[in-house]
């Protein structure tokens, strides 16, 4: 019997120390070897290798940081600042510029040294100084000698690529495709796409 009593204070032990810490067993803390340490390595030496991971050249990489500096988003006034704008921009470009496992929130904290939250605060800072020069940067302006020779050239590139019904149009987005349930009986195959699908791709034009 004392045998007995004992085993069940072992087992009453074991289960609050289960509900006190949530796990098991624990797991070692991994390890992160941040790249950042790389890049202004690769902007002198190996500017390929610095377009490969961030989608953009270094010159435009730094015209970039420059349009960005006077934004008041990426600063503050706290203790613990924010980091540093070319980091911020790095994390953003790293993401946008790769898609699949390679642009998850986790890879990319593992690739910078940073947590999670901070990847996803680096986007939503990054984007909203970006937009800030939307309408400064992306316009076309039709008083303006410039714009008129780049809508022209855009659109009798258009002609030659599409059908007649696009012959006006210079700008398209793709968007998600809509899927069909089954195979349409007029040009069917037409309608397949890279995922195995039928389906339908809006577009604005």
């Amino acid at each position: 019997m004392p045998a007995f009593v004992e085993f069940i204070d072992t087992v009453c032990a074991l289960h609050d120390e289960v509900q006190k810490s949530c796990v098991l067993d624990t797991r070692p803390k991994l390890i992160r070897v941040p790249q950042l340490h790389l890049l202004p390595e690769w902007e002198m030496y190996a500017p390929e290798k610095f377009h490969q991971k961030l989608c953009v050249p270094p010159i435009v990489f730094d015209h970039l940081v420059a349009c960005l500096e006077p934004h008041p988003i990426l600063y503050n006034n706290s203790h613990n600042p924010q980091l540093p704008i070319a980091i911020q921009l790095t994390i953003f470009l790293n993401g946008v510029g790769h898609y699949g496992n390679a642009a998850t929130m986790e890879d990319l904290a593992e690739w910078a040294g940073v947590s999670i939250r901070t990847v996803y605060n680096c986007f939503k800072r990054v984007m909203i100084a970006i937009l800030r020069h939307h309408n400064d940067k992306i316009h076309f302006d039709l008083l303006d000698h410039k714009d008129q020779e780049e809508w022209k050239s855009l659109q009798q590139w258009v002609e030659g690529k599409m059908c007649w019904e696009r012959h006006g149009g210079f700008l398209c987005v793709d968007s998600t495709p809509f899927n069909l349930f089954q195979k349409p009986g007029w040009h069917g195959e037409g309608f397949f796409n890279k995922n195995s699908n039928y389906s339908l791709a809006a577009q604005v034009c």
